[in-house]
């Protein structure tokens, strides 16, 4: 019996036309998925009923793949690929397993010689870094900062020393209710020279993308609260 593909299923940024932001095949290979793994079942399905309204919804098999699933349970998710059935590994927002849970799925399907098989569509880190004006020859994703003030604010520490000992521009984000925080922290730590990007709410009618040094941004009053937001910075 042949082995199904894992597809890396891509999905909008924002409450977007799918077929504005991701390409054609996204919306065939969905058309012909039945079997999910996904974060959240209600946003997925939500999704897949926009991409194709006609699919039938009760024929679709969902995998939930949470903060609060047993690495014993998702070891069963790729049974379908295993019975010959290609499987959808679909993310909450932008691409799978990038900032995004599934990247043990993935593994997974590689130590059984299950096909991998990622689609295009779009990724905020990506999509910042390509608007930055920032080193895109070297760059690194750090993920979330700490929570703890102090804490944030020597790691934003180290990664300007960082930045700067490798130019290597540094990728972060934050929840989005605490982005005004942050935005707070970054202008009272940095170097008025360092530079910050801001990317928020990438691919929607409210994007709003900007490169200024520190000292420039502290005269620059701009609303982050609650919308997805990318932080990079670099330090010549």
């Amino acid at each position: 019996m042949s082995l199904g593909n894992l597809y890396l299923i891509p999905t909008t940024l924002g409450d977007n036309e799918p077929l504005e932001v991701l390409p054609i095949l996204v919306k065939k290979i969905v058309e012909q998925v039945d079997f999910y793994i996904v974060e959240n079942e209600k946003s997925a399905r939500r999704f897949i009923k926009k991409i194709t309204p006609r699919k039938s919804q009760p024929s679709l098999k969902i995998f939930i793949l949470d903060k609060y699933t047993s690495e014993l349970e998702s070891k069963t998710y790729l049974d379908a690929c295993l019975q010959g059935k290609n499987i959808g590994l679909l993310s909450e927002a932008g691409v799978p397993a990038i900032a995004d849970p599934g990247a043990n799925i993935v593994i997974q399907a590689h130590q059984n010689n299950i096909r991998v098989i990622p689609l295009v569509g779009p990724s905020s880190i990506t999509l910042a870094m390509m608007s930055s004006g920032l080193n895109g020859q070297n760059f690194a994703f750090n993920g979330y900062l700490p929570i703890d003030k102090l804490e944030r604010k020597k790691a934003i520490k180290e990664l300007e020393k960082l930045s700067k000992l490798k130019n290597q521009s540094q990728i972060f984000i934050e929840t989005p209710y605490r982005n005004d925080k942050l935005f707070s922290d970054l202008k009272s730590v940095l170097t008025p020279s360092t530079l910050l990007c801001i990317a928020v709410d990438i691919t929607l009618s409210t994007e709003f993308i900007k490169t200024l040094n520190i000292s420039d941004w502290k005269n620059q009053k701009v609303n982050l609260h609650k919308r997805p937001c990318i932080f990079i910075i670099h330090k010549f």
